[in-house]
């Protein structure tokens, strides 16, 4: 059989280069490509056709309702009855519904569209507000006026809405207005643009992929995968719904005849080895006479700092992964590796799909942990507290790279857990805490993060809407004092928890020795592993329950201040075209106000999932050694397939430069400057 992978023919041609590979499918990636969808529906990742229905209703619901309260503010303004009968709003949906990927359970992204006498700030979040409150489907109502793109969260008959609103230069709405058409963004506000341009992304990737139900299973995958790894979530740093909806519509541009099965490999083999922070674009980016800003990094000082940039394919194109750190970014390509290597299992029938999607194991992952302990007096008074602390966990993160100058990074984990014992309505989020690898460790050298926690707390209580009872407590825990209610059989690290074969397999990093200081000063020493790197109680069961953060056990913020004769503090430079990861990356201090370089004695990962090899399962080999083994067993046309990619991928990525940057950072200032790269081949001109 003749293999047509990288083929030179004449396909139509959509996105910024040509097709990586135009092959179909073989028997085999057909047969994987059944038991994959096999998987995805086991899993329940499809909606029934009751929950279907009573969505469509729900959405129905919702535009009678907008309708009334158009009609109404026509009214009380003195329009006439003529006038107050034409008045309309238009509710468009976007984000997972939009692109036909929604779950049970999930959420509708919603958008009103209302004429230019209906604003926002009051007839929005007061008037409409109101009306749903009165309304017994209603519940859970959270206006949040002052997040970047404003949105009112409700349940509707159990449904969650997240219920955005756009003002446009129109007396009249009209039925069949066409939100994609340029002319919304007529004399509208940046906050307008930003609510307008989620129904407009949406419709732009559904048009910019060759096979719309092929990118729809991918992104299913793709999401499922995700939320297993830890790595689901925009508001912690990691990548949200329309981030990995671009990352797979691009896919699906480089092999457009190509099967989900076939789609989600390549998925991992392309952003393995994507030269962050080369930009992923699904088209040309397009400059109008509007004025609006589009990301373009040789126009931008801020667009020059964004380490994992996935663009927006709808003017004006943004940046939709701008809260990427490099901590963040670090553990993402982490689990890219590790998705790359299962999938080459899968290839060779190695393993199943089931592997793949093997929960990220983050509480055996790391030694050291922060603890953020969110309370408030009630539920309600908890649902918008623990959201205004969860949208600013990213700028601790940030906060602590930036003074440990990239030395201690940070695993902010996105899901959350609540103490049910505790008397007041609780939850709490955890990050991880590991040396950045390679650094040569000082016998005396400490990382103190308290300065850190303290600014990070005293942006936290600037909080507009604070009511008594709402409380935030950073600690600090290692592993053993992890509090039971994060581990589902109610204990620490569980004896009883059964790896699967490809996580026993895992080399798992060495956990140095450590030394660090509780608030009353005394110092404590944690026992390094042996010499092999092996802890005779990795997997032993832990019984002994976090003490409470009010005790003195679980210091608040930990160790000392490093003395002003410390050194450690050098200048670190980042060539953002050569790196691939982009995670060694110095810390990206832009926006950050500074203050008083201060140490926390960190550890390295033990016990990690995702080993310091990159997240390849063999434990005695480096990534390039596993990818050797796995090439030098495939059969000849394998081989020659994977030889054809490498080729496309190099020229895929080099045509995907558009700006070469070094960022060099010293004492929190960063300078940019503009590299000569003679692979300079995108256009940012407009294709109108």
């Amino acid at each position: 059989m003749v293999n047509s992978e990288g083929l030179c023919g004449s396909p139509p041609r959509i996105g910024v280069t040509k097709p990586i590979s135009i092959a179909g499918p073989t028997e085999a990636d057909i047969l994987r490509n059944r038991d994959l969808e096999r998987f995805l529906v086991e899993a329940g990742l499809y909606e029934s056709k009751e929950e279907a229905s009573k969505r469509e209703e729900v959405l129905g619901r919702i535009q009678e309702i907008v309708t009334g309260w158009v009609k109404q503010l026509t009214r009380l303004r003195g329009y006439t009855d003529q006038m107050v009968e034409d008045a309309n709003a238009v509710i468009f949906t976007f984000g997972s519904y939009r692109l036909g990927v929604h779950g049970p359970g999930s959420d509708i992204d919603t958008l009103c569209v209302g004429p230019s006498y209906v604003n926002r700030e009051e007839d929005f979040f007061f008037v409409l507000h109101n009306i749903l409150a009165e309304r017994e489907e209603v519940t859970e109502l959270q206006p949040v006026p002052d997040a970047h793109v404003p949105v009112m969260k409700f349940k509707f008959s159990g449904i969650p809405i997240d219920l955005l609103y756009a003002s446009i230069s129109h007396l009249v709405v009209p039925h069949d207005l066409d939100i994609s058409d340029m002319s919304v963004l007529y004399n509208v506000d940046e906050p307008t643009v930003r609510s307008l341009n989620g129904c407009r992304v949406a419709d732009q990737i559904l048009k910019l992929v060759p096979n719309v139900e092929h990118f729809r299973t991918t992104l299913r995958c793709m999401k499922l995968w995700a939320k297993r790894r830890s790595v689901y979530s925009n508001v912690t740093g990691f990548l949200g719904g329309v981030n990995w909806a671009l990352l797979v519509a691009r896919i699906c541009q480089l092999y457009p005849n190509a099967v989900p099965s076939m789609l989600v490999s390549r998925f991992f083999r392309v952003y393995t080895q994507w030269r962050w922070p080369n930009p992923v674009m699904l088209c040309a980016i397009e400059e109008d006479g509007l004025g609006f800003s589009v990301w373009d990094p040789r126009k931008n000082h801020r667009d020059r700092t964004h380490l994992m940039p996935i663009i927006t394919p709808a003017y004006p194109c943004m940046n939709s992964s701008y809260n990427v750190s490099s901590s963040t970014l670090r553990v993402m390509m982490e689990q890219f590796q590790y998705g790359n290597s299962i999938c080459e299992k899968i290839e060779l029938n190695r393993a199943k799909w089931s592997a793949l999607f093997e929960p990220y194991l983050f509480f055996q992952s790391y030694t050291n942990y922060l603890q953020v302990d969110i309370l408030a007096a009630d539920a309600d008074d908890l649902r918008s507290w623990k959201g205004w602390v969860e949208s600013r966990l990213r700028q601790l993160t940030l906060m602590i790279e930036r003074d440990t100058y990239g030395k201690l990074q940070c695993h902010p984990y996105p899901q959350e857990y609540v103490d049910a014992s505790k008397p007041s309505a609780h939850c709490a989020f955890f990050m991880g805490l590991q040396r950045k690898q390679g650094e040569v460790i000082q016998e005396s050298q400490q990382f103190d993060i308290r300065g850190s926690v303290e600014e990070f707390r005293h942006s936290i209580n600037m909080y507009m809407f604070w009511e008594p009872g709402m409380e935030i407590h950073v600690s600090h825990v290692r592993r053993k004092q992890l509090p039971a209610y994060v581990h589902s059989d109610g204990f620490n690290c569980s004896r009883n928890l059964r790896l699967t074969p490809h996580q026993r397999s895992y080399k798992l990093p060495h956990d140095n020795g450590v030394a660090y200081q509780t608030e009353s000063g005394e110092k404590c020493l944690k026992r390094k592993k042996d010499p092999d790197g092996e802890n005779i109680e990795q997997h032993r069961l832990l019984k002994r329950r976090s003490p409470d953060w009010n005790r003195s056990g679980s210091p608040e913020i930990i160790s000392r201040k490093l003395s002003s004769t410390s050194t450690g503090c050098s200048t670190s430079d980042r060539d953002a075209m050569n790196g691939l990861v982009g995670a060694n990356a110095s810390s990206n201090s832009s926006g950050i106000t500074s203050c008083s370089h201060e140490v926390f004695r960190n550890e390295s990962t033990a016990g990690s999932s995702v080993g310091s090899n990159g997240g390849y399962d063999n434990p005695s080999s480096s990534p390039s050694d596993s990818c050797d083994d796995l090439k030098s067993s495939v059969e000849d046309e394998h081989a020659d397939r994977k030889k054809v990619f490498q080729d496309g991928l190099l020229k895929e990525l080099e045509a995907n430069t558009v700006v070469g940057v070094v960022l060099k950072s010293m004492n929190g200032v960063i300078d940019a400057e503009s590299v000569p790269n003679p692979v300079i081949r995108l256009s940012l001109a407009s294709t109108a």
